[in-house]
């Protein structure tokens, strides 16, 4: 499964540009709309989608991702649901990476040896689980691994060279670079300090490193993708969604335009910034 990760960043790399990834929440605002936008995301210019597995205590989530979650399992959103959505986007989509990311609890819930049978069957090629860390490998990330589903460990501005070569370790996809001390969608990063850590995660792995947390534009994307491998956006595709919602949190015939618009707006930020590209 993870071929698939490494083939979309090589192609992004032979074109001499950063990848951009999109998160967005399963089964928000309800199934069939989540998977017109899943289904959407490539075609406006996703390089590699995230679909988040909705979980009540969302640690690390910002308001909106918290309310997106909250607004799947309203509607019955759940981990059986979640990998069907991803079933079905894979019957039309055979090369687009999909990350699933989350909480541990859902999966532990599910059985793990079950959900990782049952994601590989889906089409899913990597894991973000963030409340496992590595000391807790053997929980999640090595049957992962060993099912051939990425496991992506997130960096943080606190990690420091001594806790990194524990991050890395068994980490495989690629290296997901929180660019702010917070939760998601809280604060505009700092862009110089974001390359710098960039490159100090970069002297520890061949791995791609992605900057997420607090990219909200076209502007911030290219900003961003001045020194990262690849570009996360997940709240504010989130926040554009909610904008278009009745007073009831159902969808609208805006609804998906509204995420495909900024999508757009996304990847032409990421394409506008020229990388050395691969040697052929």
């Amino acid at each position: 499964m993870t071929q698939r990760i490494e083939a979309r960043f090589e192609k992004c790399r032979q074109e001499g540009r950063a990848a951009l990834v999109t998160y967005v929440m399963a089964g928000d605002p309800d199934p069939e709309t989540s998977l017109e936008i899943l289904r959407s995301l490539p075609k406006a210019g996703a390089d590699i989608v995230e679909f988040g597995l909705p979980f009540t205590d969302p640690m690390a989530d910002g308001p909106a991702i918290q309310a997106a979650g909250l607004r799947a399992l309203k509607v019955g959103q759940d981990t059986v649901k979640t990998l069907d959505l991803i079933r079905r986007f894979r019957a039309e989509d055979a090369e687009t990476p999909v990350i699933l990311m989350g909480y541990f609890n859902p999966i532990y819930v599910y059985g793990v040896d079950r959900f990782l049978a049952d994601a590989k069957e889906a089409g899913v090629d990597g894991l973000i689980v963030v409340d496992l860390p590595p000391e807790e490998d053997d929980e999640l990330c090595l049957p992962a691994l060993e099912a051939g589903l990425a496991f992506i460990r997130l960096a943080t501005p606190t990690t420091d060279d001594h806790r990194l070569p524990a991050v890395l370790k068994n980490t495989a996809g690629f290296v997901y670079y929180v660019s702010i001390t917070g939760i998601t969608g809280a604060a505009t990063p700092d862009f110089g300090k974001v390359a710098t850590a960039v490159e100090r995660i970069k002297r520890h792995t061949p791995l791609p490193v992605v900057v997420g947390f607090g990219v909200k534009s076209g502007a911030h994307a290219a900003a961003v993708a001045q020194g990262a491998d690849g570009v996360v956006v997940g709240s504010a595709l989130i926040d554009a969604m909610k904008g278009t919602l009745d007073g009831e949190d159902r969808a609208t015939s805006r609804t998906v335009e509204a995420v495909t618009t900024l999508v757009k707006e996304l990847s032409e930020g990421v394409r506008s910034v020229a990388k050395k590209a691969a040697a052929a």
